[in-house]
């Protein structure tokens, strides 16, 4: 069993920091359970890029507002607290909080945590080797 809390992420090397979000890897892919769990805020009044071409991401919404607009339709969603969004389609997708926005994200295939956005806003897949899983 794992039992993690957010104060223990905090200022290590799984806490990543950006201008636009902060992002809290809570699971890694070191753990071996096929998915990656984080705790991101997204800033208020940033507007975010992302595409996840090699990932499926969950995003859960518990705290503030803000939109998704799905970059191939145009379609544009709602955020607030309760709502959920599934990039099943690993679809190209721009977000812009209205209010600081705080979120659980979901991964599969799991992140390492070294993932860096390219410019195309798009993780690349990095695979734990064994030796550093284990530690």
């Amino acid at each position: 069993m794992i039992v993690r809390t957010l104060e223990e992420i905090e200022d290590t090397d799984a806490d990543i920091k950006t201008e636009n979000w902060r992002s809290k890897r809570i699971v890694l892919a070191r753990e071996k359970v096929g998915f990656s769990v984080h705790e991101t805020t997204l800033y208020a009044g940033t507007v975010n890029d992302f595409w996840y071409a090699n990932h499926i991401e969950a995003v859960f919404v518990f705290e503030g507002e803000g939109e998704i607009t799905d970059k191939a339709t145009g379609e544009t969603h709602q955020l607030k607290p309760g709502s959920l969004y599934l990039l099943n389609n690993h679809d190209k997708h721009q977000v812009r909080p209205k209010t600081d926005m705080r979120t659980v994200c979901v991964f599969n295939p799991p992140v390492t945590g070294r993932e860096v956005h390219d410019e195309n806003g798009v993780y690349p897949v990095i695979v734990e080797d064994e030796e550093e899983a284990a530690s």
